[in-house]
């Protein structure tokens, strides 16, 4: 039981601990992944405004979770 939540877990995390860490290189990894892929349509430059304009929310959503976990670093 999750002493917090009083709620059956299977694991209860602590901050800083091994699965958040695990959570972090999956944040950090995911937007590296997005920035390559961006770039290289950006590379190519055939991409119209419609495609280009599809990547926004996606990297805005990755930059921002990159942007927790450096706050969770510092």
């Amino acid at each position: 039981m999750d002493p917090a939540t009083g709620k059956e877990a299977f694991v209860v995390a602590e901050p800083g601990g091994f699965l958040e860490g695990l959570a972090d290189r999956h944040v950090l990894e995911t937007a590296a992944v997005l920035v390559a892929v961006v770039g290289a349509v950006l590379e190519e430059g055939r991409a119209c405004d419609v495609e280009l304009a599809a990547f926004v929310r996606p990297l805005h959503a990755a930059l921002e979770e990159c942007v927790g976990v450096m706050a969770e670093w510092g």
